[in-house]
């Protein structure tokens, strides 16, 4: 059944009470493809690590914890998600270890090199002009650092569901043309998981 474009909309940027329902409802539905980019990074406990579209916060939660001697920031478009995750991670915030910024990831608050690792899930098809964002992305990790991308590909079941004026759905090898444009090398994809063509692109910077 085609999805909404006010629901899909709601997706990219959640707002109101409307987008705290939304955003409960993706922390459960995404856990798993939010895992398996966790499981991607290879963590370690001193890492300085970047979510782009943190959400509901589940996610930037579950890797702060791992981060016993490192940080965790995220970027959210979303003023709703920025105040749901900053509930989620108040201990995390008040020692430190988390901080949060409302804003678009084509111009992120941090220093070239800031971060060891970065990573987005689910925020790609939102993007009007990926490139930007990838190379912003680029610039704020350190030579060597890794970025993961947790991505449906554009053969997935299910996208044509999703409007086309809010969705923008890419090939592998898309996606990996897109990193390398943007100054990342070494991309390796992840077989997609069977039935949801759900994919994984680790990404090193140069």
């Amino acid at each position: 059944m085609r999805r909404p474009e006010f629901i899909a909309k709601q997706c990219g940027c959640p707002s109101g009470l409307l987008g705290r329902l939304i955003g409960s409802i993706m922390a459960t539905e995404t856990a798993g493809a939010n895992d398996a980019v966790v499981a991607a990074l290879a963590l370690q406990p001193t890492d300085r690590v970047l979510e782009i579209g943190f959400g509901h916060g589940r996610t930037l939660d579950l890797v702060a914890r791992q981060l016993t001697e490192g940080f965790a920031a995220g970027v959210d478009l979303s003023e709703t998600m920025v105040r749901m995750t900053a509930r989620r991670c108040r201990d995390l915030i008040t020692s430190g270890r988390v901080t949060l910024h409302q804003g678009d990831s084509t111009r992120l608050p941090f220093p070239a090199g800031h971060f060891a690792k970065a990573y987005s899930v689910h925020t790609l098809y939102f993007w009007t002009h990926p490139e930007e964002h990838l190379r912003e992305i680029h610039r704020v990790l350190r030579s060597g650092g890794h970025l993961v991308l947790g991505f449906h590909t554009d053969d997935a079941p299910g996208v044509r569901d999703f409007p086309e004026t809010v969705y923008r759905f890419y090939s592998q090898a898309q996606v990996s043309a897109l990193l390398q444009s943007a100054g990342f090398s070494e991309v390796v994809l992840s077989e997609p998981a069977l039935h949801r063509r759900f994919v994984i692109a680790s990404a090193t910077r140069a």
